[in-house]
């Protein structure tokens, strides 16, 4: 008879900031993805030529809340490989009406994709609540002083450089060990200055400075960042190694974004962060049940 095997539970937990206290590890939390720019890789910026982009923004954040998103995550700077940077002045113009609305208008968290100190500021008094960083490591002590201060959340995501630039630093000697202790130190410094760790989610930085070979790699094995002790976020949806595996474009990856999802959760991914929320919302709820073994309540 061959032995059972049973799927690790993923590790439970519950963020508390701001006005919100959110349970992990029970249910894939869903964070949609709203970019306001108008050179995203997945081509779906709400930035575009003589259209009312902080209207676009809002309703296309309205639109994932009814399919099912937990979390709305609003970018206005792309962080595609080779994506020139803005000024914190232009960013705070793309991102900080539909967030002010949203925070006003609607009762799930607003997350900021930000690394700059100047827009978080204004993003948290605007009434975001998480600010999503993609510089991991390298953030100034002022943002997380201020994160600490506003009692919001932090996604800490592992990049190395920046966007224009990380695909040029891509060698690694043991990719799984130099992130776990990039990240590791990343949370250190937040407790050092005095976030709470209930206020913390990491984000290994699928795409971001790896090559897609790596990325598989970071997938199969998630579950060693299960010892950092924190929520994990993942973000696969729609980027380039999916591509590169089924040699489809990126409006054709929609069945490969669901397979690396069910992957992820099953390693122990919390939070998914997504474009086609409607779509990814009965894979996390399929394979949710699965790893609980019972039906998951529709929410």
């Amino acid at each position: 008879m061959r032995p059972q095997v049973y799927l690790p539970l993923r590790k439970k937990y519950v963020l508390n900031f701001r006005d919100f206290s959110i349970p992990l590890g029970h249910e894939t939390k869903i964070m949609g993805i709203v970019n306001v720019t108008p050179d995203s890789f997945s081509q779906d910026g709400c930035l575009t030529h003589r259209i009312d982009f902080t209207h676009k923004a809002i309703t296309q954040a309205k639109k994932l809340i009814r399919q099912g998103a937990h979390i709305i995550d609003i970018g206005g700077e792309s962080s595609r490989p080779g994506a020139r940077k803005i000024s914190a002045k232009e960013e705070i113009r793309r991102v900080i009406p539909a967030v002010k609305y949203l925070a006003q208008k609607t009762k799930v968290p607003i997350s900021v994709d930000t690394y700059k100190t100047q827009v978080a500021k204004i993003a948290l008094d605007a009434g975001a609540s998480i600010i999503n960083n993609i510089k991991g490591i390298s953030l100034e002590k002022t943002l997380l002083k201020m994160i600490r201060d506003y009692r919001a959340a932090i996604v800490l995501m592992h990049m190395r450089g920046v966007p224009k630039t990380m695909q040029k630093d891509i060698f690694y000697n043991d990719i799984i060990k130099e992130i776990l202790d990039s990240l590791r130190k990343s949370i250190e410094n937040c407790l050092e200055i005095g976030i709470k760790s209930d206020k913390i989610i990491i984000d290994p930085g699928i795409g971001f400075g790896k090559t897609f070979e790596q990325n598989l790699i970071l997938l199969n094995r998630l579950d060693a960042f299960n010892t950092l002790n924190c929520p994990i976020l993942i973000g696969t949806s729609r980027k380039s190694f999916i591509g590169s595996v089924l040699n489809k474009d990126v409006h054709k990856r929609l069945l490969g974004t669901a397979a690396t999802l069910c992957a992820s959760i099953i390693k122990g991914a919390h939070i998914v962060r997504v474009h086609d929320v409607k779509d990814m919302h009965d894979v996390t709820l399929m394979t949710d049940a699965i790893i609980n073994e019972k039906m998951t309540d529709l929410k």
